[in-house]
């Protein structure tokens, strides 16, 4: 099922995986395991490390009306990304700087 499908349901389901989670919330399904150590998202259940991850329907559309909550989402998901591309770069500055330092 597509995200088009999924999100034109009458009824949608009790639970969601990882994918039709970042779909509701409006985000990228790489993004939901960030959500979730930052612990502003909780799985159903006690699940494995590597295991599949559910979440509750209601509790994340109820999450979704919350203002400050979506703040706090977009901010942990912001930071992520900011620190793997800082992390990405630095490596490269380091390189200029040296080449740089030579001449």
């Amino acid at each position: 099922m597509n995200q088009i499908e999924f999100l034109n349901l009458r009824q949608l389901p009790a639970r969601v995986n990882s994918e039709q989670a970042g779909w509701l919330i409006g985000c990228q399904p790489h993004d939901i395991p960030v959500l979730m150590a930052a612990k502003q998202l909780k799985p159903v259940g006690n699940p494995p490390q590597n295991g599949s991850k559910y979440f509750c329907t209601a509790e994340v559309l109820e999450a979704c009306q919350d203002r400050n909550w979506l703040v706090r989402v977009t901010k942990v998901i912001q930071d992520n990304w900011a620190r793997r591309n800082a992390r990405l770069r630095s490596p490269a500055d380091a390189t200029d700087l040296s080449v740089n330092s030579n001449k």
